[in-house]
């Protein structure tokens, strides 16, 4: 079982940034491809980025490409999603996942069926 922590969410202005964090404990996490959703209030969850077990490979949505980049770290279990020149259309929940998968690719791996553990989610808001 794993179980997924995220931190860094808050309030920030039209242009500022935040940088989250996801921490991971029990299962296999380097060897898990991981990915952020988020999910605004009436809507659907949606992808947002998504990166492979090693690092190597990353993807993004159109609506953050360029402007969120994700990252991990497997020494401290950790994936961050650094997100810059935020947008009042950002605000949401964000979630991290796990698609406790062993080292296979990540790629299309970007609807919540394809992950398996889910943290709790992290409040994003951006002020206009």
């Amino acid at each position: 079982q794993v179980q997924l922590v995220e931190s860094g969410g808050g309030l920030v202005q039209t242009g500022g940034s935040l940088r989250l964090s996801c921490a991971a404990s029990g299962g296999t996490f380097s060897s898990y491809g991981m990915g952020w959703f988020r999910q605004a209030p009436g809507k659907e969850r949606e992808f947002v980025a998504a990166i492979s077990w090693s690092g190597g490979r990353t993807y993004y949505a159109d609506s953050v490409k360029g402007r969120f980049t994700i990252s991990r770290d497997n020494a401290k279990n950790t994936v961050y999603l650094q997100m810059n020149s935020l947008k009042p259309e950002d605000t949401a929940v964000y979630y991290c996942a796990a698609d406790g998968k062993i080292r296979t690719s990540i790629m299309g791996r970007t609807t919540t069926g394809e992950y398996r553990y889910w943290g709790q989610g992290t409040q994003v808001t951006v002020s206009s």
